[in-house]
């Protein structure tokens, strides 16, 4: 078996996708065998300090010389491209979505990270995405060849079908509550739909983005909403699981995911989804499954959440369609296997 290294930055624990997608990659190599090296990275990616910076690349230059290693993305667009070559490390980026991509960075900043991490992927010896869309945003804006990039889709875990409610629906929105996911265009939906019954579940961190949350909550008083939306905040794997089995209908507005692996697990539960034409969801979600409306255009998402829940057969069609679909997604498993063979191709 082959000996594997995965530099990490932050908190390995963190409760986001991207953290997730590390914690199961890590756990599927152990399970299969392999021998693996975390190696934490420090803190404040994609805009660490330079002490942290620096302590970073001592850490990568602390490997064996022939040292084949997977770098996570929200560290490795930042690395230093000088030191990337000077290294002379077999280096493998692993690409949630760009950086320069992540809503709310200004104009400035978004040129500084895109001409980062173009240069630290020129060099990358392989780059991993997690869906198509990340890859051709990579060969056309990126320069990255084609025949670099290995597409390794998130997992999931075998679940059962959602069983939801018997009286109010119930709405599920699982995202950190940061401005990319578009919460506050979710709030702004739901206020015209005071006419229907519902409830609505907000799950993820509420302190990435303190402004964000509070301006949220603020949003929800001014609409009225403070019985009907409830902001969960971060719950376990055992209570997520509980979430997404309760619900009758998953709906997040993002304005971009690089793949979106809360609308994979809400298919793989049966929930019928409603989400934005944004990024990769269009390749996540496909039609038998769900329904996509333009980016910021809380009318129309609102248009889509009245239908599921006055329609309950096109409800039904939606929610047989996500639990068909979600049977045939990647397990996590599969997905440990494409990257350890591309390491060890690579090595």
């Amino acid at each position: 078996m082959a000996h594997l290294i995965f530099a990490v930055p932050g908190d390995l624990a963190t409760l986001t996708g991207g953290y997730a997608y590390a914690r199961e990659i890590i756990r599927c190599w152990k399970a299969a065998g392999h021998s693996v090296q975390h190696i934490p990275l420090g803190e404040g990616f994609p805009s660490p300090s330079q002490d942290v910076l620096e302590d970073a690349c001592r850490q990568l230059a602390a490997t064996p010389e022939d040292a084949t290693i997977l770098i996570d993305g929200l560290a490795y667009g930042v690395l230093p491209a000088a030191f990337l070559q000077q290294a002379r490390r077999r280096w493998l980026a692993l690409v949630h979505h760009p950086l320069a991509l992540e809503t709310g960075v200004d104009p400035a900043q978004q040129v500084i990270l895109k001409m980062s991490e173009r240069a630290a992927l020129a060099e990358a010896s392989q780059v991993i995405v997690t869906s198509p869309a990340t890859a051709r945003e990579l060969v056309t804006s990126y320069a990255v060849p084609e025949q670099k990039i290995t597409v390794a889709l998130p997992g999931v875990e075998a679940s059962g079908r959602a069983s939801g409610g018997e009286g109010v629906p119930l709405l599920l929105s699982v995202g950190t509550l940061t401005r990319r996911k578009g919460h506050d265009v979710l709030v702004a939906a739901l206020s015209e739909l005071g006419d229907l019954d519902w409830q609505c579940r907000f799950v993820g961190s509420i302190d990435r983005d303190p402004e964000v949350t509070e301006s949220l909550r603020r949003a929800i008083s001014r609409a009225g909403l403070d019985q009907r939306i409830d902001i969960v905040g971060e719950v376990d794997a055992a209570g997520l699981q509980k979430e997404y089995h309760q619900a009758d209908i998953f709906v997040l507005a993002s304005r971009y995911e690089g793949y979106g692996m809360v609308f994979a697990e809400a298919m793989a539960h049966g929930l019928p989804v409603i989400a934005c034409h944004a990024g990769a969801v269009p390749d996540t979600v496909p039609d038998s499954a769900g329904m996509l409306v333009p980016v910021d255009d809380a009318p129309a998402l609102a248009g889509a959440v009245r239908l599921l829940l006055t329609d309950r057969s096109r409800r039904q069609v939606l929610s047989d369609g996500a639990w068909q679909h979600g049977q045939g997604l990647a397990r996590w498993p599969d997905t440990s296997r494409i990257i350890a063979d591309i390491m060890e191709q690579t090595a």
